[in-house]
């Protein structure tokens, strides 16, 4: 155990929890069951899920990297390459819990590193999993709190950290009701890194203990990647026109863009607006919702070009963000008229787009802020400020062009020294405990 879990009692409440959920297997078996006939599960690898896995454990030391889902297991690329860099000895596990996510480690993983689907956080399931995988070194992204998982694999791995922590405010509201619960599953971990001050602030105060705080991880992510043909076509289908995009909305926002859109219609008569849904599956509620307004809506799914009366071009279609943002120089970055607590606007900004964004950006209140404050973003609050913003950027190259570039600096100020800080200190605390497997 680390030193700080030596000095703190487990509390009743999480050892009732630990002691309910031995005996809870086959609501464990229920739930994986029905989540595999709504689709959210991948039949054909449904029992890495129970702590099974699909291939062979590599020789030598072994580091598991745990981030929940898309944005975190991204987020670890870079940070696999860095620490492979400095240790080549090292072998590289990622789980994740979605298919989409899998299904993009499995493009973008570098040598030496692969991916299985994370076990639910059933004894059992962890056991197995634990008993199989043997990593010297466990690295926890973000806010994945599974106590089994911690846990159990705090007393068998040699080095623990929690990487880019986040605490959102109504997280950090519930864990503060809990508060013995939360600091006895953090002081699992050999270190604490976040990936903000605000963040910063919340972890110390539910740990009692130093926190890191280098920057957000997501600062280091490369540029999303784009197909060139499909590129080409894009461009082909919307030569001439203006356009602008509205990248990973929620329900709620997509009204707010369909109204700015019609707004802009008369300044900009062939305007083409991209409405890009956080969850691709919304593509038909999207087009249906859009239809109401009167709009002429194109599914990409649907392998539908955009045709001269297309309004909306819904890109309702998995891992192909990177096309819109290099197609679109101005970007609206969704999650952030909705208490989402906004999208990653690193990766606009990598590609050349001015940003504009809601006032819900606590996921990202550092990053935004560092970007608003060289003029590389602006804040939009409702339709009628975002038709006007849009229209302003469209109209004038100038103030287009310094936003970009603003952001594009903000966005490579940071990444080497976010991803340089983090993986010295955890070469550093790793040190030579990783022991032969």
């Amino acid at each position: 155990m680390s030193e700080a879990a030596e000095t703190i009692s487990e509390p009743l409440g999480l050892m009732v929890y630990r002691a309910a959920s031995r005996v809870m297997g086959p609501v464990a078996e229920f739930a994986l069951r029905q989540r595999l006939r709504e689709g959210k599960e991948d039949p054909a690898r449904i029992n890495e899920r129970r702590g099974m896995p699909s291939r062979e454990r590599p020789e030598g030391p072994l580091v598991w990297i745990h981030g929940a889902s898309v944005g975190e297991s991204l987020s670890v690329l870079p940070l696999v390459s860095r620490l492979r860099k400095l240790r080549p000895d090292l072998n590289f596990l990622v789980t994740t819990g979605t298919t989409t996510s899998a299904r993009l480690m499995a493009e973008r993983l570098p040598e030496g590193a692969f991916h299985q689907y994370i076990p639910l956080d059933h004894p059992r399931y962890v056991s197995a999993f634990l008993d199989h995988w043997r990593p010297q070194a466990a690295l926890f992204v973000e806010s994945e709190f599974w106590p089994n998982l911690i846990l159990s694999a705090r007393e068998r791995v040699d080095f623990m950290a929690l990487v880019n922590g986040r605490v959102s405010p109504k997280s950090f509201e519930e864990w503060s009701r809990k508060p013995q619960t939360i600091r006895y599953v953090l002081s699992a971990f050999d270190v604490l890194f976040a990936q903000d001050r605000q963040n910063a602030e919340r972890l110390t105060s539910l740990s009692g203990r130093e926190v890191l705080c280098f920057g957000n991880l997501k600062n280091a992510a490369p540029a999303l990647p784009a197909a060139e043909a499909a590129m080409e076509e894009l461009r082909r289908q919307t030569q001439g026109r203006p356009l602008w995009l509205a990248a990973s909305t929620h329900p709620g926002e997509e009204e707010t863009v369909f109204k700015a859109h019609l707004a802009l219609k008369a300044a900009f008569p062939s305007l083409l607006t991209i409405l890009a849904p956080r969850h691709p599956e919304r593509g038909q509620e999207v087009r249906a919702f859009g239809e109401t307004f009167g709009l002429k809506m194109t599914l990409r799914s649907a392998k539908q070009p955009i045709e001269a009366d297309t309004d909306i071009y819904v890109a309702d279609t998995l891992g192909e963000l990177g096309l819109f943002y290099r197609l679109s120089d101005i970007s609206f970055v969704g999650g952030s008229l909705t208490p989402k607590g906004g999208h990653n606007p690193l990766e606009p900004a990598r590609l050349g787009g001015a940003i504009l964004h809601g006032p819900y950006t606590f996921n990202f209140v550092e990053t935004y802020g560092d970007m608003r404050a060289p003029g590389g973003a602006a804040l939009v609050r409702n339709d009628r400020e975002l038709a006007t913003a849009i229209r302003r950027l469209l109209s004038d190259e100038k103030t287009r062009l310094t936003m970009t570039g603003a952001a594009q600096r903000a966005a490579e100020a940071s990444a080497e020294r976010v991803l340089n800080e983090i993986a010295n200190v955890i070469i550093e605390r790793f040190g030579d405990n990783a022991r032969a497997a």
